[in-house]
């Protein structure tokens, strides 16, 4: 039987942080689904086509990693793909209450499925893809926090968005 988990989350856009858990659990499991949500409460600034399309690409030399999108709860999604385990990230300890409180209410919705938290390096633990989003709105560099295809894509929308 395969140990199957899935990391989910919006990814908008995917950072060396997120890579970063993804190659973490992919050591640990059989199989990894990176799920990018259908989010309507944060507003993404890319589509999920087109974060669908940066996490292939970042995680195409991970063989036993693959992509997908969902709609509704996170916990349903892990459920339907077969898996007993969710996986969140932990940058800090601000993250830890929301996070807590999630993996609470999931448990309750779905007892057959866990949620296991990964950190990332410590290199990466303040990223936060709205951390990148203002930063590169402002004009600054944000190659040391994302793959460089990645900051292209972000400063050319946040340039198409501001004109």
């Amino acid at each position: 039987m395969d140990r199957v988990a899935v990391y989910a989350g919006s990814f908008d856009p995917v950072t060396y942080g997120h890579i970063d858990i993804i190659k973490r659990a992919a050591s640990i499991f059989d199989r990894i689904i990176v799920a990018v949500a259908h989010s309507t409460e944060k507003r993404p600034l890319f589509t999920v086509k087109e974060r669908v399309r940066m996490l292939k690409r970042v995680t195409c030399n991970i063989k036993n990693v693959t992509v997908d999108d969902f709609r509704g709860l996170a916990v349903a999604y892990v459920s339907k793909s077969r898996a007993r385990v969710l996986i969140r990230g932990l940058r800090a300890l601000s993250d830890f209450e929301y996070e807590f409180q999630m993996a609470l209410t999931n448990r309750k919705l779905n007892e057959k499925i866990e949620t296991i938290f990964l950190m990332p390096s410590e290199s990466y633990s303040y990223l936060s893809s709205a951390l990148i989003k203002e930063a590169a709105l402002l004009g600054a560099d944000v190659s040391k926090f994302v793959p460089s295809f990645i900051e292209k894509e972000l400063k050319a929308k946040l340039k198409r968005r501001i004109s």
